[in-house]
């Protein structure tokens, strides 16, 4: 009897037409669209359209500020201390008191042709010496009108202590015929174009002066003056 045939170790396919390679299962992963690009579009056109409405105003601004200042030519009013008269200048050695009154003339010059302005009440003028009050008095409120050249005469007075260091100061000072003072003006301004009216703002003046002796009766004389103004909106 004859033995079996071993079995074949190795299969070809092409013995087996049939035989097929197990199918491919693929998987389908889902896709996810994101829905930001509707949003991102809109967010660059909201931009783009605040830029440019940026850019209109700035040159409307602009088309006004060149159409005011070529029209109108604005020129900042001037002010000077034209004159210092001393009702009172009397230091009580008792008390150590400085009892101070001062006649200040102030010269205000408007130099625009078609610009107005308008002094309101709540004004003040404060007169220093080393930093030390001497006296106040206040603005008169008026309208000043173009090309207009205004004298204002302010009453300041007031009553000092004086400490022995401030009344050498002072006596050195006098004998010397030089006696610094300063001078503080606050005053609030409406400026007047045509029949329009700003809002308020405050004008802030600085007046650093140098004066001959200062006495009653005495005819004060104004050696050096130093102006600076400041506006505060």
């Amino acid at each position: 009897m004859a033995n079996p045939a071993p079995p074949q170790k190795y299969v070809m396919l092409e013995q087996q037409p049939n035989l097929q390679p197990p199918p491919y299962h693929r998987r389908n992963v889902p896709r996810y669209h994101s829905g930001n690009h509707k949003s991102g579009g809109g967010c660059l056109k909201c931009i783009c359209c605040c830029y440019c409405t940026l850019i209109v105003l700035i040159f409307i601004v602009a088309g006004i500020t060149f159409y005011f200042y070529t029209v109108f030519q604005p020129q900042v009013p001037t002010y000077k201390v034209d004159k210092i008269d001393v009702k009172a200048f009397d230091v009580a050695p008792l008390e150590l008191t400085l009892a101070t009154e001062l006649v200040v003339t102030v010269k205000a010059d408007n130099p625009n042709k078609r610009i107005g302005f308008i002094y309101g009440k709540d004004s003040s003028v404060v007169g220093t010496f080393s930093d030390q009050q001497l006296c106040s008095g206040q603005l008169p409120a008026f309208h000043q009108g173009h090309k207009n050249v205004t004298m204002m005469k302010v009453v300041m007075k007031g009553k000092t202590k004086v400490d022995p260091e401030m009344q050498k100061k002072l006596m050195k000072n006098k004998e010397s015929g030089k006696v610094p003072l300063l001078i503080r003006v606050v005053a609030p301004v409406r400026v007047v174009v045509g029949s329009v009216q700003t809002r308020q703002i405050k004008v802030l003046v600085n007046c650093t002066l140098v004066t001959s002796n200062i006495a009653p009766k005495n005819k004060v004389k104004i050696l050096s003056a130093k102006y600076d103004v400041n506006v505060q909106f």
